[in-house]
């Protein structure tokens, strides 16, 4: 009897190990995810693609209130010219986004943009199909708190080609 005891307590400890063991593996892979969701969740720039079919490739950014500049590099995937298919990333207020765009059909070509007008925040310049532009601004003087949302001024295309940029 004695040495059944001893046996079963024997696999008690080594079950007991064999948790623990498991238990501390969970515990260090959730801690590297949690780090490098950290730092995605801190990365202060973003790529937003535009295509033939007036369509930015996300609908909202979500970015750091950490960040103290913000670069956004616009990537235009289709094939079509600027001056027929031409696309930016234009961030405002929301309140601000449907003046601007009026605004900026007067403005017209080739940049579809009115110039020193404080209303926009950021924008990158107009591109054509295969071509790339990147904007840096400072985020310090925007509210995590407000609302706002990029576009692109191409006539016509605020319409579809719009999202919501938000601080957390």
């Amino acid at each position: 009897m004695t040495l059944s005891m001893d046996i079963s307590f024997t696999n008690k400890n080594n079950f007991m190990e064999k948790v623990n063991m498991r238990i501390l593996s969970l515990l260090s892979i959730l801690i590297t995810l949690g780090y490098s969701n950290l730092a995605v969740a801190q990365d202060c720039s973003q790529i937003v693609e535009s295509n033939d079919a007036m369509q930015f490739d996300l609908k909202e950014m979500r970015v750091s209130a950490d960040c103290k500049n913000m670069t956004v590099t616009l990537k235009h995937v289709g094939n079509l010219p600027q001056q027929f298919m031409g696309h930016n990333w234009v961030l405002s207020n929301t309140a601000d986004m449907m003046p601007l765009s009026g605004a900026s059909m007067q403005a017209g070509a080739p940049n579809y943009l009115p110039e020193g007008d404080s209303r926009i925040i950021a924008a990158t310049d107009m591109i054509g199909g295969g071509q790339e532009t990147s904007v840096t601004f400072d985020m310090s003087s925007l509210d995590p708190s407000g609302d706002y949302s990029y576009f692109c001024t191409f006539p016509g295309h605020y319409a579809i080609m719009k999202g919501k940029f938000i601080i957390e």
